[in-house]
């Protein structure tokens, strides 16, 4: 009677945090009538790793034409002593007025100095306009939409990328577009979601100003290329690469189209474009490389690569040879410091994700890592790990933020703020990755070894003491959730059925294991937004618990977890964020949601998104409250149209204003919101045409303060999807 009377208070009071809500995920990816095996999973053979339906390629197997859908040559090296001298770029220091790279400065704060929007006025914000990018999903396929872009502004206009790479100016002012670069990408390069989060703008040093590509928008694609266009017309870079664009599957051996993926701006860096990519998850352990690569700004050319396994040596590799492979990617947008001549590389695990006995020493060292890399070498200057031997997809998704912190002596430490999935906030010296003395790091016991022949855990992992934590405490049956007795009864039965021993609980074959945070829990890639002007961070994230069982070769065959570059590849069957073949390994991989599978409701208690506002320099929570409404939630996925404030799922991240007010949309009730920094308190919502699974920014124009979000929706969040950025403003009356 417990959940009966608790749903009852929140239907008729709506004072507590819980209510109808499914977990939104996506139906192409985890069908929601695949449940773990449980105990009936066949008994695993180490040995048995080689699959009885498909046939693993060679490496070295030529590249399909598809995998480089331009044509483009390879492109030449350029010694590093013959880098241009790069000019300052409008993010070193952004006018007031400007928000001119992804986190609207290079030291990727989100937080804007404008003032003229308060929580007096936000009341009175209208739209502005409306920009369509008019890229859809074609009604003859999946849906794999999730634009997640955040325009960037300079001068009087809008910089932006749709969810598959055309690029647009547009006037900040009325929403006219002024260009309009078409990428033509090909549906086939969509890996497991199409999405472009932002173009970078770039100053040339040998460009003479008035002269073609002076300034240019730069972006790397999902069909990777790296193109170059003119801020002022659209129009191809031709001395960039070749005519504009550069092939960045070079040298990655064996892949088919949707494999390899970039969706973040390049950072620029003194001149050196640092570019990372995505490889799909859960498809083989000898995937292509998690490779980062530095190209010269002004001509395209490559400049370095740091391939983990061959460290080394730096260049490009020949004809016959390739990065190697399966090594941790990098998809998270990264940030350079061009004082230090570093970029801050967020990394991700080697690829089969929950099995680690075949990674390299190497590879093991920098998984799941921020890792500072010279920008002139691409030598690795030091390596902090967030996770060891991570099995949990525990890969940072966030964007590091840096800033100067002040400590107690009066000294000034150039820092670095590194959110995490599992709510774990580290700050560190970003010129040797230590931690901060005031933000110390600690080495706690982890469930060991675990359950996988010669696959043991780490015995300890990595807490950060100092920065209060996003997240809730361990999952316990008495805390089941359910909508009536019978959905928490089903939920309890669940709850034991599992091996479940606390955070780090390790992989397991015979049963179900409980992963909690899970691995969209905590900050992802909406990351968080700093204020340097008060220490405070801002930060929203997600408390959902995964349901994961390891199954043999044998049976991920009979469920048909088959990779994607295999020719009996099956998309509805696992992908990226659920279930997955892991082949070349003894094991593929089931993830569910720990959830109601008939309600298609968690079975842990809301809220199930939250934001959080946190004063750095006292290290305590100034406020946290649930993020997002029941109005677009409910069970079997039925829109409850309840405003309650309960805390949906969310994904994408804030904007800080000097104004007092953050805008962030993020949460699966399709709205964006304005709230009160010194309370927490929600001033103003509107709904969306999609969902606002992206990062809001905010600037100015003929000082007329204006608030956009990409309304773009996602697939994985089930949100609608829409081509529409909207744009919000005062009345004119009201501009000061």
């Amino acid at each position: 009677m417990r959940n009966q009377a608790y749903l009852l208070g929140v239907l008729l009071t709506g004072t507590v945090l819980g209510a109808s809500l499914p977990f939104q995920t996506a139906r192409a990816q985890i069908p929601p009538s695949v449940e773990t095996p449980g105990p009936d999973n066949d008994t695993p053979v180490a040995e048995q790793a080689t699959s009885s339906i498909f046939h693993d390629p060679a490496p070295g197997t030529p590249q399909p034409p598809s995998v480089n859908p331009a044509n483009l040559p390879d492109i030449d090296e350029l010694p590093i002593d013959q880098l241009p001298q790069a000019v300052p770029q409008q993010s070193a220091n952004p006018k007031p007025e400007d928000w001119p790279a992804y986190g609207r400065d290079d030291q990727a704060t989100r937080f804007s100095p404008l003032t003229q929007i308060t929580p007096e006025n936000v009341g009175k914000l209208q739209r502005a306009f409306v920009y369509h990018t008019g890229s859809l999903p074609p009604k003859d396929k999946p849906n794999k939409w999730a634009a997640e872009t955040t325009p960037i502004k300079v001068g009087d206009s809008l910089y932006l990328c749709s969810a598959t790479n055309d690029m647009m100016r547009v006037d900040a002012a009325t929403g006219q577009e002024k260009w309009h670069f078409h990428a033509h990408e090909s549906y086939d390069a969509i890996p497991y979601t199409a999405a472009c989060k932002a173009v970078t703008y770039y100053t040339s040093s040998t460009a003479a100003e008035g002269q073609p590509c002076h300034n240019r928008i730069i972006e790397s694609t999902l069909d990777n290329r790296l193109i170059a266009v003119d801020a002022d017309d659209g129009k191809l870079c031709e001395s960039f690469g070749h005519g504009g664009q550069v092939n960045l599957m070079q040298g990655m051996g064996w892949s088919v189209p949707g494999f390899v993926a970039m969706t973040t701006a390049p950072p620029i860096i003194n001149g050196v474009i640092v570019v990372n990519h995505e490889v799909l998850d859960g498809q083989r352990r000898w995937a292509p490389s998690g490779v980062i690569r530095g190209y010269d700004a002004e001509s395209g050319k490559f400049l370095w690569a740091w391939d983990v396994n061959n460290p080394n040596d730096h260049h490009q590799p020949d004809k016959d040879h390739y990065y190697s492979r399966g090594t941790p990617n990098s998809w998270a947008a990264m940030t350079g410091d061009n004082a230090l001549g570093l970029v801050y590389v967020p990394t991700g695990n080697s690829a089969a994700d929950y099995y680690s006995a075949m990674r390299s020493d190497a590879e093991n060292k920098v998984s799941s890592s921020v890792v500072a890399l010279d920008v002139r070498t691409g030598e690795p200057r030091w390596v902090f790990q967030t996770v060891h031997k991570d099995v949990w997809d525990y890969d940072i998704g966030s964007q590091a933020t840096l800033f100067d912190y002040h400590a107690d002596d009066g000294s000034v430490i150039p820092a670095l703020i590194m959110p995490t999935k599992r709510g774990q906030t580290f700050i560190l010296d970003r010129r040797t990755g230590k931690p901060l003395p005031d933000f110390p790091v600690v080495e706690k016991p982890a469930p060991n070894p675990g359950f996988v022949k010669d696959d043991p855990r780490a015995p300890t992992q990595p807490w950060s003491i100092g920065v209060p934590r996003l997240g809730f405490p361990p999952l316990t049956e008495a805390a089941t959730w359910g909508i009536s007795p019978l959905d928490q009864l089903a939920c309890r039965i669940k709850f034991r059925r599992a091996h479940y021993v606390g955070e780090f609980t390790p992989p397991t074959i015979k049963q179900p294991w409980l992963e909690y945070p899970g691995y969209n829990g905590g900050s992802d890639w909406g990351s968080i937004s700093y204020n340097p002007q008060t220490g405070i961070m801002l930060a929203n994230w997600s408390s959902l618990p995964m349901y994961d069982q390891l199954v043999s070769r044998k049976k991920a065959d009979k469920m048909g977890l088959i990779p994607i570059d295999s020719p009996q590849y099956n998309p509805g069957a696992g992908g990226a964020e659920g279930n997955g073949a892991q082949a070349q390994t003894p094991y593929g991989i089931v993830v569910t949601p720990y959830w109601n599978s008939f309600t298609q409701m968690m079975c842990n208690e809301p809220p199930y998104g939250v934001i959080t506002a946190i004063d750095l320099k006292a290290h305590k929570v100034l406020w946290q409250k649930p993020l997002g409404s029941a109005r677009a939630n409910g069970p079997w996925g039925i829109p409850t149209g309840l405003p309650l404030t309960i805390g949906t799922p969310n994904n994408g991240g804030s904007v800080m204003t000097a104004g007092g007010v953050a805008f962030i949309g993020a949460s699966t009730d399709n709205q964006i919101h304005a709230i009160d920094l010194k309370t927490g308190k929600t001033l103003w919502t509107d709904v969306l045409p999609g969902g606002g699974q992206a990062n809001a920014m905010t600037y100015a124009v003929n000082g007329r303060q204006y608030v956009a979000i990409m309304a773009g929706g996602h697939h994985f969040m089930r949100s609608p999807v829409s081509d529409a950025l909207v744009v919000y403003a005062l009345p004119e009356a009201d501009k000061k």
